[in-house]
């Protein structure tokens, strides 16, 4: 049974394990971060769980948007992976991380991690979540190809990026190629798809919230 709550303490290691196994080349974080994580937005840290076992992690964290540009990196958003760049006055929920394990991909984890993440942003009343997504297939056509082009002509049905597709496939709009984002990721050559996801329910009325937490 697949069940999607809060990351805790408790799966620091099991989620590191995980992006070890998902990612070649991309360093995990470290325990620091998570704890960084766990102790500035607790409630913006997801897990995937299936018969026990972590699958999936979604990391975000919230952020005032107009302090970034079009050309952030990761880093910058970050804070080089500190995260008290989250700042509960902002706006935006930005998605820092999503991986599944390869193992358990197409039985639709990574739909409930995002929808989680959309949940997240609806009840605190978020105006949008952004990302950089990776474009792992990018690396086959970067020698005659700019990641403009590509990642066109993966909207277009052309080429198929298996981060990419999902996420439009998941309602985010591509708005444009984030160079440099990650230095570290070879498949991408460094490159991100920055994307967004709007919340049409916000009300700019009402102030960001922490969601309510369930009585037990």
């Amino acid at each position: 049974m697949l069940t999607i709550r809060n990351l805790t303490h408790d799966d620091i290691a099991a989620a590191t394990d995980l992006q070890r196994r998902v990612y070649n080349a991309i360093p995990p974080f470290s325990t620091a971060q998570f704890e960084s994580l766990l102790s500035h937005f607790p409630e913006g840290q997801f897990v995937a769980e299936l018969d026990g076992r972590v699958v999936g992690i979604a990391i975000s964290l919230v952020i005032l948007w107009d302090d970034y540009s079009l050309h952030h990196t990761w880093a910058s958003v970050t804070n080089d992976g500190h995260f008290d760049t989250h700042d509960m006055s902002g706006r935006t929920l930005y998605g820092a991380e999503v991986c599944v394990d390869p193992e358990c991909r197409s039985q639709g984890i990574g739909h409930q991690l995002y929808e989680a993440r959309r949940q997240l942003c609806q009840a605190m009343n978020l105006k949008r979540i952004i990302a950089g997504g990776r474009l792992p297939g990018y690396q086959e056509h970067a020698n005659h190809m700019a990641p403009e082009e590509y990642a066109r002509r993966v909207i277009w049905g052309d080429f198929y990026d298996p981060v990419l597709r999902f996420q439009l496939n998941q309602g985010f709009d591509y708005c444009g190629i984030l160079h440099g984002y990650l230095p570290t990721d070879p498949e991408s050559i460094g490159n991100a798809a920055l994307i967004v996801w709007l919340n049409r329910d916000y009300d700019q009325s009402r102030p960001t919230q922490l969601p309510k937490k369930e009585l037990p």
